[in-house]
């Protein structure tokens, strides 16, 4: 994408929402939910976070690469899984059925990177109470996918959990877990199979669930996007690997090494850096450059100067269409 256009959006980003007709507003790291009846209004804004802590600065155009990308990835996956969309009438925007969220990220790993390989450097040969084999390197292939299941954490670190501990705690019974493991992991086949069609091996991934109101369990948040997922590109894996050197890849990793480089990996007394714009653009291109290369579409950004008043008339449009009056 053109740079003059990456540079001007510096400036024109969606940091955050403020639309009370829309309902209770809650805000997450990136998203701005509005709870409408029996449905959730989910923003994807511009924000972006790393070590569970919010960055200041905000990327351009990310948080319509994140919507699309998981609108695309939804409409994928949707005959393993059913999720909880209803429309997506903006490109910021979707709107969704509200559910009960399950408190529990299910983690998939293909491949050593990340979290992972911090933990096995360290010396452990166990994550989440699955065994690692010795004699790996990072970004080694596992011997097969394996889930490493995390809390979600309304602040600070999500933590890795085992299945004995999630039940030991009641988090969930043992009939739940196994029925949504068993999804997650073939989910994962689904999303491995999409990038492999595109060139790219998809390392790691979270998914999270959620329980409608008549009961059904569905794939909510997003779904294999770059926030949430890491992506190789294949062509160089197994040259790069038996070389020893960092793997081309396609995720937000290289903006927690960014980090790492500034002396920040969000333990406490650490001072959060603040972003070049340089690096904004950079950050802006690489989301861009993973829209296209795993759906195989040119990213159409949408320019409006005013985006919350670009949001508010697609809603309103969309609940009018829709035949539902605001409340």
């Amino acid at each position: 994408m053109d740079e003059a256009l990456l540079r001007a959006q510096l400036d024109r980003t969606l940091e955050t929402t403020d639309f009370p007709e829309l309902g209770p507003r809650y805000g997450g790291k990136v998203r701005d939910t509005y709870r409408h009846g029996d449905h959730l209004i989910l923003i994807t804004t511009d924000r972006i976070s790393a070590f569970d802590h919010i960055l200041r600065q905000t990327i351009p155009f990310k948080g319509q690469v994140l919507n699309q990308l998981a609108a695309y990835f939804f409409e994928q996956t949707e005959d393993v899984m059913p999720n909880h969309v209803v429309a997506v009438p903006d490109p910021n925007v979707t709107i969704a059925t509200a559910c009960t969220p399950v408190p529990i990220e299910f983690v998939v790993r293909g491949y050593l990177a990340g979290h992972a390989w911090r933990v096995y450097r360290s010396g452990r040969r166990t994550l989440c109470g699955q065994p690692l084999p010795d004699g790996l390197r990072e970004s080694s292939r596992l011997p097969s996918p394996i889930l490493t299941p995390a809390t979600k954490a309304a602040e600070g670190h999500d933590e890795d959990i085992s299945r004995e501990e999630i039940l030991q705690r009641g988090l969930l019974d043992a009939e739940t877990f196994d029925r949504l493991a068993e999804r997650a992991l073939r989910l994962f086949e689904r999303g491995t199979a999409l990038a492999t069609s595109r060139g790219l091996l998809l390392v790691d991934t979270k998914y999270e669930f959620g329980r409608r109101p008549d009961g059904e369990y569905v794939l909510i948040d997003e779904v294999h996007t770059p926030d949430s997922s890491r992506y190789y590109y294949a062509d160089t894996y197994e040259e790069r690997l038996r070389a020893g050197k960092p793997q081309r890849q396609l995720s937000k990793e290289f903006v927690r090494e960014w980090l790492m480089e500034q002396g920040f990996m969000g333990q406490e007394g650490q001072v959060l850096p603040d972003l070049p714009d340089d690096f904004r653009i950079e950050v802006a291109r690489r989301y861009i450059e993973l829209y296209e290369a795993v759906t195989g579409q040119a990213f159409v950004p949408d320019t409006h100067p005013d985006p919350k008043r670009r949001i508010r008339e697609a809603v309103t449009t969309w609940y009018a269409a829709a035949g539902t009056e605001r409340s």
